[in-house]
């Protein structure tokens, strides 16, 4: 059983940066891949950014890509979300999730763990 805690969110101005961090207790988060989700109000989740098990593969959304970093250190047990230039409508709750698989992977059928979400506003 892997027990994840995200945190980091908070409240922002358009253009700023925040970095999310996801701490895991009970089992290692370093064999197997990793992933952020987000969920707005009135929408479905949605991926955000995915991490193979060595990090030395990376897979970002569209609306994220060249903008957010997705990150881990195994030695720590802990994922990161560095996240530039925010907008609007980059806010949501965050969820960190821990894969079945080692290779990276972009739907949220493919994690099993999931964190409780921290919640990032951005506004305008």
């Amino acid at each position: 059983q892997v027990v994840l805690v995200e945190s980091g969110g908070g409240l922002v101005q358009a253009g700023e940066s925040l970095k999310l961090s996801c701490a895991a207790s009970g089992r290692t988060l370093g064999d197997r891949a990793l992933g952020w989700f987000r969920q707005a109000p009135g929408k479905e989740r949605e991926f955000v950014a995915a991490i193979s098990w060595r990090g030395g593969n990376t897979y970002y959304a569209d609306s994220v890509k060249g903008r957010f970093t997705i990150s881990r250190d195994n030695a720590k047990n802990t994922l990161y979300l560095q996240m530039n230039s925010l907008s609007p409508e980059d806010t949501a709750v965050y969820y960190c999730a821990k894969s079945f698989f080692l290779a990276a992977a972009t739907t949220s059928g493919e994690y099993h763990y999931w964190g409780q979400g921290t919640q990032v506003t951005v506004s305008s």
